[in-house]
């Protein structure tokens, strides 16, 4: 038995390394990510990319000879660099920030397990609990605020005036809804008659959701 262990301890190691990874991915994005963000797309694609960064930085970067990363290592940190950027580059639609923030996080999180074989499974567990606890400490602080931001497509030109600004906050409430505190004008097409209209708002209920912040509406 102790031989069998001793043979197989690299892939146990894999295989500790791997679990503590995705445990702490799925305590992040399922409780603190999900119950606000709601996108179940984000959540699959969160967890399936820290799984294949982990594996990346792992089985490449993991081995060291001779105290300096290997060739196979400078090959997979480059294939890492091409898939970041290329996520970030070749994307089919606008990421809302909060949701490109937990993308890095995550990121960092698995590179960070995967890159820290030679410490004790203690410290690193450790490590993970940082990072759970800077969300958390993170999430309840954005949550003491009750105050929402979206972007509007707005179409009433003519209130976007500076003398006109009590009509246009009523007629943005009277359409949305909200109490509204604060409006910015963005651009405006005179061509089409519409201009972008960054809204403030009061949530009571501090339900605000990252879509509110997207300034392009999904094609599709």
């Amino acid at each position: 038995m102790h031989e069998l262990f001793a043979e197989n301890i690299g892939l146990f190691h894999l295989l500790g390394s791997l679990i503590l990874n995705c445990v702490t991915v799925w305590l992040i994005v399922h409780f603190f990510y999900y119950p606000k963000g709601q996108r179940r797309d984000y959540y699959f694609t969160f967890i399936l990319l820290s799984v294949s960064i982990f594996m990346l930085i792992y089985l490449f970067m993991g081995r060291e000879i001779a105290g300096t990363i290997s060739d196979a290592g400078m090959v997979g940190a480059a294939l890492g660099l091409f898939a970041i950027f290329g996520i970030i580059r070749y994307r089919t639609e606008s990421v809302p920030i909060r949701e490109m923030t937990y993308l890095f996080f995550l990121i960092a999180l698995s590179v960070l397990n995967g890159k820290t074989g030679d410490l004790h499974i203690v410290e690193r567990f450790v490590i993970n609990l940082v990072f759970i606890l800077i969300v958390w400490l993170a999430e309840n602080f954005h949550s003491a605020y009750n105050q929402g931001c979206k972007y509007v497509k707005y179409d009433n030109i003519d209130l976007i005036k500076p003398e006109r600004y009590d009509d246009l906050v009523k007629d943005l409430e009277e359409r949305l809804g909200v109490k509204i505190t604060r409006v910015e004008v963005g651009a405006v097409d005179f061509l089409t008659d519409m201009t972008m209209l960054r809204v403030f708002y009061i949530d009571p209920e501090k339900r605000i959701k990252s879509v509110d912040r997207m300034f392009k509406t999904p094609e599709g």
